[in-house]
């Protein structure tokens, strides 16, 4: 070959070379890779077709990219590679000579002469190898194999590259399917204190989008009120943060819905040069531990008030039915046994919830199964409240017929007695109190309806939680603790039924409760 043109020769492989080291910065997809590499080479070594073969896991082979080749050909090549081991004898001219002959036998090309080489990366690791073949009796020479090898380092650094950007992905796959399902709020914000992304659960608790929350300002995808600790994005200026996590509380108010309390650590992260590159704040949803406070300090403060004044009433006029100097009327000593009664029987009352409430969180709340009819259970009840209470009209609406459930008469007794005595206590004084009833598929569907004062539609999820009472203008003037409708809940479900309600604020309110029938 003649100096001009060996110099062309070369300067057409540079270029090639060149334009595949541009491919290789384009972040183009491995199988467009390699068929570039491909073409180069064949194209430098005269050759007419080819293929690129790749390790699996499991250190087969299979194929990548082709050239000039039909698809039958990789039809007829895929299954011998898959068999075959990556090792010395791979590469032996025994094992290219039968690739050659599945090759012809595939394909109309009348090739005769075939050139490998194993695509090696750093350690001495073959990733795979590059094969080429021509027609014609010439074979191929060292020198082919020389030039062959600068394509195969191309190939090897293609396939390192995407290796590299594959387990990229993957582990930011990973990363984003555990903080999108994580079920903690997280909210991944730029330097400028503008939200990146926020996860499912942060979106659920703020109510907003991750794609409206992308772009917005901090403080208005977490709008907390009642402020306390340390927050970035209240104010607007906020200077990056310290190294420190930085930590506060505060509540996520939406129209109705219920106020949820929230702890939010932002935790900042920098790069090499100490330049803030994101802060990533994560948002626990913390209502049941501030719940649980208030919980104590309500049970302490109402259980006390609750407790003090039968206690009161009882000690008061006993004293006074005691004292010596005392001249009573028999009308004054049978109202102050009265009194006392009532009273004893409120504190009675009051201690038994409590210790049902106590049985309930301990699982030990016991059940007598038996055959209940609750028509006469209710009749029974209305009864009684008619005399206690005359100001209200009690209604029965349940039919003549309506089927027995299997239940504890006592604890079922108990539910009715709770929902009664809530709908009066919740009602005007002369509003009708409803008691009823139907049967449906196996099942009985109880109700108590009153036409009080409601409860809005914030309140309603928590109506069945211990010590809970309606904020309303009755709440004050009203006695119990609380534990009426947590009773009722937990008795019914003790029974494998449900209870639910409907309600409108000063329209009036229906507690709904179901139970299996005796048929059933």
């Amino acid at each position: 070959m003649s100096l001009s043109l060996f110099s062309s020769y070369r300067q057409r492989q540079l270029e090639a070379l060149l334009e595949i080291s541009r491919a290789l910065t384009a972040r183009l997809e491995l199988p467009a890779l390699l068929r570039t590499i491909l073409s180069y080479a064949a194209e430098m070594i005269s050759a007419e077709a080819g293929y690129v073969a790749l390790v699996t896991p499991t250190k087969t082979l299979r194929l990548a990219s082709g050239y000039g080749l039909p698809s039958r050909v990789f039809e007829a090549l895929a299954p011998y590679l898959s068999e075959q081991k990556v090792d010395e004898s791979f590469w032996s001219e025994t094992e290219l000579r039968q690739q050659l002959d599945i090759v012809l036998e595939a394909s109309d090309k009348d090739l005769e002469q075939v050139v490998a080489l194993p695509l090696i990366l750093s350690g001495d690791e073959i990733v795979g190898g590059i094969f080429l073949f021509r027609s014609g009796s010439i074979a191929f020479s060292s020198g082919d194999r020389t030039l062959l090898r600068d394509f195969a380092d191309q190939a090897a650094i293609a396939v390192r590259n995407a290796r590299q950007v594959e387990q990229l992905r993957e582990a930011r796959a990973r990363m984003e399917a555990i903080i999108d399902n994580s079920p903690n709020g997280v909210m991944i914000l730029n330097p400028g204190l503008r939200v990146a992304a926020i996860n499912r659960s942060l979106s659920r608790l703020v109510g907003m989008s991750p794609m409206d929350a992308r772009g917005r300002p901090c403080h208005e995808v977490l709008d907390l009120d009642n402020t306390t600790g340390d927050h970035l994005c209240l104010g607007v200026g906020t200077p990056p943060p310290p190294t420190g996590i930085w930590y506060g509380e505060g509540d996520i108010v939406r129209p109705g819905h219920k106020r949820i309390t929230v702890g939010v650590t932002y935790s900042p992260l920098f790069d090499r040069n100490g330049d803030l590159t994101n802060v990533i704040a994560t948002v626990t949803d913390i209502t049941r531990y501030r719940e649980a406070e208030e919980l104590k300090s309500t049970f302490v403060s109402v259980i006390s008030h609750e407790l003090k004044t039968p206690v009161s009433l009882i000690k008061g006029y006993a004293s006074t039915l005691a004292r010596e100097d005392a001249e009573l009327s028999p009308e004054i000593v049978r109202e102050s046994g009265r009194i006392i009664e009532e009273e004893s029987d409120r504190l009675n009352e009051l201690i038994n919830n409590l210790l049902d409430a106590s049985r309930i969180q301990a699982g030990a709340l016991s059940l007598d199964i038996e055959d209940v009819s609750l028509r006469q259970l209710a009749d029974s009840l209305l009864q009684r409240f008619r005399v206690q209470s005359p100001r209200h009209e009690f209604t029965l609406n349940m039919p003549a017929h309506l089927p027995l459930v299997r239940g504890d008469e006592k604890r079922l007794r108990q539910v009715l007695e709770n929902l009664i005595n809530n709908a009066i206590k919740y009602s005007p004084a002369d509003g009708p109190v409803i008691v009823g009833a139907w049967a449906e598929a196996d099942s009985v569907i109880v109700y108590v309806s009153d036409q009080g004062i409601g409860i809005p539609l914030d309140e309603q999820d928590s109506v069945f939680e211990r010590f809970y009472r309606v904020d309303s203008s009755l709440h004050r003037d009203t006695q119990g603790v609380g534990l009426g409708l947590f009773l009722v809940r937990a008795i019914v479900e003790a029974h494998g039924g449900k209870v639910w309600l409907e309600s409108q604020p000063n329209v009036g309110t229906t507690f709904f409760f179901s139970l299996l029938s005796s048929a059933g």
